[in-house]
């Protein structure tokens, strides 16, 4: 198979890009403005869409009211789902998409509905990119910006097979088993850089396929570009572009080769991507922030990482470091970024790099060590730009790192879920006003079970409510993965964190659902929703919505939007 280095001049900064199109509202704690995620719960003008084990929901939210109102498998009429798993959805205008990993089809899918005045949703089409399974335990296979689509998917490679077999391909959904992919990258859109090529040591195993497609077509087209190299990798998108980082596997050991490690960037109006020849690993998506201001992508990185495949980020180690790498330096991937890019920074001495985060221009990481007695002990480093660097030694350790307007808050604790503010001054960054939930835990580490909403009247935005999920720890319903969570409200008010209210799922009503597909909630069955001035908890199949008061917030309503339970009809 002929590959071609790219040859392309070394990238401009793009101009800003003006999203167009109908794309909802994000009720989603998003890591960019601007750049949605798929989700299990999104917002179309008076409906809310939930996705939960293989079903799409709606719910009308109209008038003040709350009434479930449809409910659709959410894969192809007569397609055997038992092998498939639907995370994912994403909206825009009155298109509902879903994005899955189907095991007994085989690909990422991509299914797209319609969602009608009235709130009902009928199966348009079915479509598959030829890819393995992208499953991450932190990040997201897709974005939305606009109307477009974009997905990452990853594809082993076999050295035996055809190699038009492993070109980045798709397909329309026919019913038909074996139906033939559709190339949707030439070969010469297939990109590995020349030093990659000229090292007969590097791990080629993987073609890394990124794709955009129009959501709202007729007949859905995508365009995708592949770059192969290891399996590890980290992937972001920006307003801006597409990025993703490959790079040497963790186990490699100290012995590997640096070089190998590239990251590509690949501008959103453009086809062909440029590359920077780097070292380390990004811990996950949330190492990356594109910095427009001074045209480089800053990176938060370690020496002993995975990429943010499967559950590669749970096992971040080694020494760290923030590389700012100026947007001109990426070309044909033959530039390598020198040590002058990258300033050191406060590891992880034998311990683990476990959450990271930009706030504004201060990038935030939490260290977890353990002491002789085997008891963990959390470290949060505040970086900033100017070369300041403060570590806090935090009362526990710290699975949650958020922005809370100019502030930060982070959540973590063992037996207790314990929320500590960071107060993020210029030229300091100090712990404020922290709150104890006792004899808890946070039901999820997942970006999306968090959200903040600011006051409207809080001039930089650290007054506001935050929603988290959070399971009593012995009332038996805190198994990982098949939780019914409870949705915890914090206020915080001129710098004070306080309880805000609870509202609580209802015990005992689970029901038999006939679940066929994604019957583990691996993304998560509980969300806070903030929509203008309502308050909504999605907790499994339960929607409660509550009302703002003075001193917390107070159940107004309760709806179940629960299928069936089995043997009965609705």
């Amino acid at each position: 198979m002929m590959i071609e280095t790219p040859a392309v001049a070394v990238a401009e900064a793009s101009a800003d890009v003006v999203v167009t199109g109908s794309a909802a509202p994000s009720i989603t704690n998003v890591q960019e403005a601007g750049v949605d995620e798929g989700g299990i719960v999104k917002q179309a003008g008076d409906y809310l869409i939930i996705l939960r084990r293989g079903r799409l929901f709606t719910v009308s939210i109209a008038d003040g009211g709350l009434r479930p109102v449809d409910a659709i498998n959410a894969y192809p009429p007569g397609a055997d789902a038992a092998g498939d798993w639907y995370d994912e959805m994403l909206v825009s205008g009155d298109w509902v998409v879903v994005v899955g990993y189907s095991y007994s089809r085989g690909g990422t899918e991509i299914n797209r509905f319609r969602l009608s005045p009235q709130g009902r949703l009928s199966f348009v089409d079915a479509y598959h990119l030829r890819s393995n399974d992208y499953y991450s335990s932190r990040n997201y296979a897709s974005r939305l910006v606009g109307d477009e689509l974009i997905f990452y998917a990853p594809l082993e490679l076999y050295w035996n097979r055809d190699p038009l077999e492993v070109l980045p391909g798709m397909r329309r959904w026919t019913g038909e088993a074996d139906a033939k992919f559709r190339p949707i990258a030439r070969p010469e859109q297939i990109y590995v850089p020349q030093r990659l090529r000229d090292d007969r040591t590097a791990e080629i195993t993987t073609l890394h396929t990124l794709s955009r497609c129009d959501l709202t077509a007729e007949r859905m087209t995508c365009e995708g570009v592949g770059v192969l190299g290891s399996d590890s990798r980290t992937f972001y998108v920006s307003t801006q572009a597409l990025y993703l980082w490959v790079g040497q596997d963790w186990y490699r050991g100290p012995g590997a080769q640096e070089g190998l490690s590239f990251v590509y960037r690949l501008p959103l109006a453009e086809t062909a991507p440029t590359a920077v020849q780097v070292r380390g690993q990004p811990v996950d998506q949330f190492s990356f922030r594109e910095n427009r201001a001074a045209q480089t992508l800053d990176v938060f990185v370690s020496s002993d990482g995975g990429g943010d495949a499967m559950w590669r980020p749970e096992v971040t180690r080694g020494d760290a470091a923030l590389l700012r790498l100026p947007l001109g330096l990426f070309g044909d991937g033959s530039v390598r970024a020198g040590s002058e890019l990258y300033r050191e920074l406060p590891g992880a001495d034998g311990g683990s790099i476990d959450r990271n985060r930009w706030v504004g221009d201060r990038l935030l990481y939490s260290l977890r060590t353990y002491g002789f007695d085997g008891v963990a002990a959390g470290t949060l480093v505040a970086a900033s730009l100017e070369g300041g660097v403060t570590s806090i030694a935090m009362p526990h350790v710290v699975d949650r790192i958020e922005v809370m307007g100019r502030d930060a808050l982070t959540v973590g604790g063992d037996e207790d879920v314990q929320f500590t503010t960071i107060e993020l001054d210029p030229g300091s960054a100090v712990i404020g006003d922290r709150y104890v939930l006792q004899s808890s835990q946070e039901a999820e580490e997942r970006s999306h079970a968090f959200f903040y909403s600011p006051d409207p009247d809080s001039p930089d935005g650290s007054s506001g409510v935050v929603g988290l999920p959070v399971m009593r720890s012995a009332d038996g319903r805190s198994t990982l993965f098949y939780s019914i969570a409870d949705m915890l409200f914090l206020r915080r008010e001129a710098r004070r964190l306080g309880p805000y209210g609870r509202l609580d799922s209802s015990p005992g009503t689970a029901v038999d659902d006939a679940c066929v597909a994604s019957c583990a909630d691996w993304y998560g069955n509980a969300r806070p929703i903030f929509i203008g001035d309502r308050i909504f908890a999605l907790m499994g199949y339960e929607l409660v919505e509550g009302a703002r008061e003075a001193e917390t917030v107070r159940e107004v309503g309760r709806i179940s939007f629960a299928p069936p339970a089995r043997g009965q009809q609705r």
